[in-house]
């Protein structure tokens, strides 16, 4: 599979949010941004950038690369924290919106896709993620 047949992660968001709006992101190229789209990469800046970090029993990677062939899917995630447990470290993505949640799936479903990229390249199960 080519890198240009795989589907955007966050063309899922797109997508499900309005279908016109993800076909001029992604087929047309085209973005005009406004004041929530601004507010909106300003927060995700840090995350953004990949860096890996050490606290405690937590490893945080940034701007992780995901894939799942199967899938045909590929993305970024803004954060995957590993959590050391008994049975070795457990995945823990986490996903940033920009305000208050929404009365749509669709932020929930790019983050489920997330983890499905995480369970195929990591060949274990993931419980659980969080939107932030």
């Amino acid at each position: 599979m080519e890198d240009d047949d795989l589907i955007p992660l966050s063309a899922l968001q797109h997508y499900l949010y309005c279908p016109r709006q993800c076909a001029l992101i992604h087929v047309e190229r085209l973005w005009a941004e406004n004041r929530h789209t601004a507010e909106g990469r300003l927060l995700h800046e840090r995350a953004d950038q990949c860096q890996i970090e050490q606290r405690h029993d937590v490893r945080t990677v940034t701007a992780m690369p995901l894939l799942h062939l199967e899938l045909g899917v590929a993305g970024v995630a803004d954060v995957v924290e590993f959590r050391a447990t008994d049975d070795g470290e457990r995945a823990y993505p986490v996903e940033y919106k920009r305000g208050r949640p929404k009365g749509h799936r669709a932020d929930e479903v790019q983050l489920c896709a997330q983890a499905l990229c995480l369970e195929a390249m990591l060949g274990k199960p993931l419980a659980e993620g969080a939107l932030f």
